[in-house]
């Protein structure tokens, strides 16, 4: 455990001193050369080494508390270099000294304060008072003081000061917590977040967190972890200056023994004072870490960084990372005549008695399509089967088919239905109305619009392998995985299958996983770099997670890589390019071509240079987009007259399904899936392994990737699926609803893969 400094020393060592100090050194370089002036060169001297004391003083205080926190600095050479002076009679070259390192000290608190001005005012913004409706009247009351359940109100530009469900409607500004720019419109069920801000009137909403267990407050507590940390890249400049420190020293003897002038020694100490120089590490970190929060990545300190930087792999979670996390109705099958909303209307007002989530889903896009909900009476709830109750005066029942309906003969429609869920991977409620089998819903999870477009952006960077993990049986995996840009999926993980799935990959490099439910905590403290989704400090993965994406967009996740990679090549260039031009500097000094008042000018004006350099990841530089070379031009072109054949081809297999029967429909949909197998699934896994890496150089167009990659998913699922479709057939004939089925799947095929066509001419001819 490292000493702490004495109270005392750090409040004399505290940027008011640096700022007594340089102003002193300051006025006395004035003072002096006015003197000097007049021909009172001795005191001026004299000035001059009264405004070089207390710097001495100072530094040996600075010194000394770093011996006791166990680091060592380069600021001995400065300490050095100054006593030296004095003892030389150079007091003016040990004065300039003093003034730049006094003048680093406080250039290197400018750069950081601003650095870090971003995270600060995400903890400056934090709520501190809400208002609270009690029997219908407002009082205002301590943020601390809400309890779940409270109904709040937030006036027009106010704070939401805890987590909540929404009332009414509002209209909420999210750029402190996401860092999108634009005002997010909500309506009644819908989430708000702390921390953002009411872009509308007021509005009504109930709490469903106390602070210390909102969004904002988990915000807040990581970002203090983040201004705690320590970077092992600073560390390692720490531990260099224990060889810079005699080197110099060295270099100083050998000048000095050779010419046997000791101004010689004391000009290679003056330009071997780097400790401003070392800073611009630091300031880099501070700098790049404050800018990923700008964009709405929280990355808990400069060690992060670093190690955010070296990734070579990553592994996914996939509900609530690859996919939007949660059952959503993706379809409603129903029995001839019966109208799908009427049938949803009904499953909406039965499950309202039911705390399961589907039942909130299902209740939720009730009141998004704007059907009025009754209430049920007479509701009975079989555990993990479903409700049986009245609404209005109808019988209904909603929940698994065994439930819902007891005979052998299932209704063609049904049949449809269960092999349409088996397609999509959905989960099914039927609803019978009055004990007829009259719908089904169909409730599944969907990919994030993002996930290709994000997932091709990190195999730009030379992330690899991808990997999929996912509790989903092997069928249910692969269907979601055809789509994407994967080099491995793993079905069946449990949280102990995910932690040893990223130990195995640690054997050949650093490698981040990228989760959000709690069940992906373990692995994402096991990984080099956990990544979560997600903002709620209450969430066990973004505890455990190392960078958090406040935003709920996948394509945040390359964007914080690069950041990462972009400022450790600033920090090591600040480092290595500043102590190399202050090595030159030394050579000349030794060889007698700069005095030291000359040698100490120059080195202030490469630590200008280099922490100037390192503020620079503070903004990031635009990505540029790299247009297709010449023959990658004349290949696509070449692949798309070939494509442009297929689809016609398959736009008449489609138009002969619509009069087509029994063996020939079965005929027509295995030639379109030998069609799509041997042309357009060519053309797409080219796209995916050469032009879309070499596309774009950086994530920063990753709104490009993900209309190129959503699409090449769509068109990989479709393909998948008219696949599994030729499988299913076998020898048999199909029914009329499946040759329907693939007729449509053809036909959106055909119009997917048009537009994508047309994406790629665009890039082509830019």
């Amino acid at each position: 455990m490292r000493s702490r400094s004495p109270q005392f020393i750090d409040k004399l060592i505290s940027p008011k001193v640096h700022r007594v100090v340089a102003a002193l050194a300051v006025l006395s370089l004035g003072a002096g050369f006015g003197l000097w002036v007049v021909d009172a060169q001795t005191v001026a001297h004299q000035v001059w080494m009264a405004g070089t004391v207390p710097a001495i003083a100072l530094l040996g205080l600075v010194i000394l508390c770093s011996i006791l926190e166990g680091r060592v600095g380069v600021d001995g050479v400065a300490l050095i270099a100054m006593g030296a002076a004095l003892v030389l009679g150079e007091p003016l070259a040990g004065l300039i000294v003093a003034i730049m390192y006094t003048g680093g000290t406080l250039l290197e608190a400018y750069a950081t304060g601003r650095a870090e001005r971003d995270l600060k005012r995400l903890e400056d913004r934090a709520p501190r008072v809400a208002h609270r409706v009690v029997d219908g009247q407002v009082e205002t009351v301590p943020v601390g003081s809400v309890a779940v359940g409270d109904l709040l109100r937030v006036r027009a530009g106010e704070i939401v000061p805890v987590d909540g469900i929404v009332e009414g409607e509002a209209l909420v500004d999210e750029a402190a917590v996401t860092g999108e720019p634009y005002a997010v419109a909500k309506t009644s069920g819908q989430a708000v977040r702390s921390g953002t801000v009411n872009a509308g009137e007021a509005f009504g909403f109930r709490a469903t967190a106390i602070s210390e267990e909102s969004t904002y407050a988990g915000i807040v507590r990581m970002v203090r972890a983040a201004g705690e940390a320590r970077a092992p890249f600073i560390r390692m400049a720490d531990r260099y200056a224990v060889l810079f420190l005699p080197f110099t020293l060295i270099v100083a003897g050998g000048a000095w023994a050779i010419s046997s002038d000791p101004v010689r020694a004391l000009a290679v100490l003056v330009v071997a004072t780097p400790c401003p120089l070392i800073i611009a590490a630091p300031v880099a970190f501070v700098a790049g870490i404050s800018r990923a929060a700008r964009r709405g990545i929280l990355i808990k300190g400069g060690a992060v960084v670093e190690a955010l930087a070296d990734v070579q792999s990553a592994i996914f979670d996939k509900t609530g990372t690859l996919t939007l996390g949660g059952a959503r109705i993706v379809a409603i099958e129903t029995a001839p005549g019966v109208d799908p909303d009427a049938v949803l209307q009904l499953a909406a007002s039965l499950e309202q008695a039911s705390r399961h989530s589907l039942a909130k889903t299902i209740v939720e896009t009730a009141r998004m399509r704007g059907l009025p909900l009754v209430h049920p009476d007479q509701v009975k709830e079989s555990r993990g089967s479903g409700l049986d109750g009245v609404v209005g005066d109808v019988a209904v029942k909603a929940g698994s088919l065994s439930m819902v309906h007891a005979e052998e003969d299932l209704p063609q429609w049904a049949e449809v239905a269960l092999r349409r869920a088996r397609w999509r991977s959905a989960l099914t409620v039927f609803v019978a109305v009055d004990g007829k089998l009259s719908g089904c819903l169909l409730l599944a999870d969907e990919l994030r619009t993002e996930a290709p477009g994000a997932l091709s952006s990190l195999r730009a960077l030379g992330i690899r392998p991808l990997t999929m993990l996912t509790g989903d049986d092997p069928d249910t995996a692969a269907m979601l995985a055809s789509g994407l840009p994967l080099d491995a999926v793993q079905a069946h993980c449990t949280p102990a299958d995910k932690i040893e799935a990223v130990r195995q990959r640690q054997a050949t490099g650093s490698v981040a996983m990228i989760g959000d439910g709690i069940n992906d905590a373990p692995a994402l403290a096991a990984a080099n770099v956990g990544i979560a989704m997600g903002a709620r400090g209450a969430n066990a993965s973004t505890e455990a997670a190392d960078v958090v994406l406040l935003v709920e967009n996948l394509n945040r996740a390359p964007e914080a890589i690069a950041i990462a990679r972009r400022t450790r090549q600033i920090a090591s260039q600040s480092v290595i390019g500043g102590l190399g031009l202050s090595v030159i500097a030394m050579g000349f000094a030794a060889l007698g071509h700069l005095p030291p008042v000359a040698g100490a000018l120059i080195q202030e004006a490469i630590d200008v240079v280099v922490i100037a350099n390192a503020l620079r990841a503070l903004s990031g530089a635009p990505g540029r987009l790299l247009r297709m070379e010449s023959d990658d031009v004349s290949a696509v072109a070449h692949a798309h007259a070939s494509i442009s054949q297929a689809l016609a081809t398959l736009q008449a297999l489609a138009d002969r399904l619509e009069t087509a029967s029994g063996s020939d429909a079965a005929a027509l949909i295995g030639e379109a899936s030998a069609v799509v197998d041997r042309v357009i699934l060519v053309h797409e896994r080219e796209d995916d392994r050469v032009r879309y890496p070499a596309l774009l150089s950086s994530p920063h167009h990753a709104a490009l990737l993900t209309s190129l990659g959503y699409a090449h998913s769509e068109i990989m699922r479709i393909a998948g699926l008219l696949s599994m479709m030729t499988r299913d057939l076998g020898e048999r004939a199909p029914d009329p609803s499946l040759a329907r089925d693939a007729q449509r799947a053809i036909e959106r095929l055909v119009v997917l893969v048009q537009l994508h066509n047309r994406q790629e001419d665009a890039i082509a001819g830019d």
